[in-house]
């Protein structure tokens, strides 16, 4: 082996090794969720400049969705976010509707989509956006399991983000964890929307938003719901339920003990 090769791969040696091990947070590095406790368990918020991975299964695909999407407006703030797809995800969950992304408060002009062919070009196209500092946030989403991402492309997205500035999400659907240098691991599933007014049929979307794996924190699981109008996740909201009221005709409890005692 020649003298630059051995040089490069000490370097990209000493690059992982500080990815793994790094144990320092700056707060303007992170970005608040909303939620207290996730904000907590996540030391201010979740980290910008790192890979976050969502898993979820197949049938729980449009929770995790919604959920990446309120991931990304928080990260990409006003910057444009690339969202790379696998082709496959078209006929197994269907099109991302621009419509649903304006409902969740977030604006539909800031997304710019990319359909891959395959796993390696929708990892070859994340890599590069990545490296590209003019944007907020990329998602790559797959579907299954995939030999292609191993350690080696998560270290290579890791170093994309961290040498730009720009916050990987993984959407991964049907899919089991492997070992990754994701910052942050979560499981979604779907929770139930409170009760609305009756002018609002839908409620507030919630989360059930399992973190199962936290690089400088503590796990958790937790029922998030995410707010439209403020673009942020909160915790669950009360909603106090309607009651029935008295009837009119009904007597006086304390006139009817009068006339019995009379």
């Amino acid at each position: 082996m020649s003298g630059a090769r051995q040089s490069a791969l000490a370097t990209l040696r000493g690059q992982i090794e500080r990815i793994e091990t790094a144990t320092v947070v700056h707060p303007h590095d992170r970005v608040a969720l909303g939620h207290s406790e996730a904000d907590n368990a996540l030391k201010g918020g979740l980290a910008r400049a790192a890979i976050h991975e969502v898993f979820c299964e197949g049938r729980q695909g449009a929770a995790a969705t919604g959920f990446v999407m309120g991931l990304a407006g928080r990260v990409s703030v006003q910057r444009p976010l690339l969202w790379v797809r696998q082709d496959f995800l078209e006929i197994e969950a269907g099109a991302l509707s621009m419509s649903g992304l304006a409902e969740l408060g977030l604006d539909p002009r800031r997304v710019v989509m990319v359909r891959a062919a395959d796993v390696e070009s929708a990892l070859r196209t994340s890599a590069d956006a990545l490296a590209c500092d003019a944007l907020g946030a990329v998602v790559l989403e797959l579907w299954g399991e995939t030999r292609q991402f191993d350690l080696v492309a998560s270290r290579k997205l890791t170093l994309a983000a961290q040498g730009s500035g720009v916050t990987g999400l993984m959407l991964r659907m049907a899919a089991q964890p492997l070992p990754s240098t994701a910052e942050t691991r979560w499981m979604l599933r779907a929770a139930h929307s409170p009760p609305g007014s009756v002018w609002d049929a839908w409620g507030a979307p919630r989360f059930d938003a399992e973190l199962l794996r936290n690089r400088h924190g503590p796990c958790g699981r937790w029922i998030m719901e995410w707010n439209c109008d403020e673009c942020q996740f909160s915790e669950p909201s009360t909603y106090s339920q309607p009651v029935a009221a008295a009837p009119a005709h009904r007597p006086d409890p304390a006139f009817l003990q009068q006339r019995r005692a009379g």
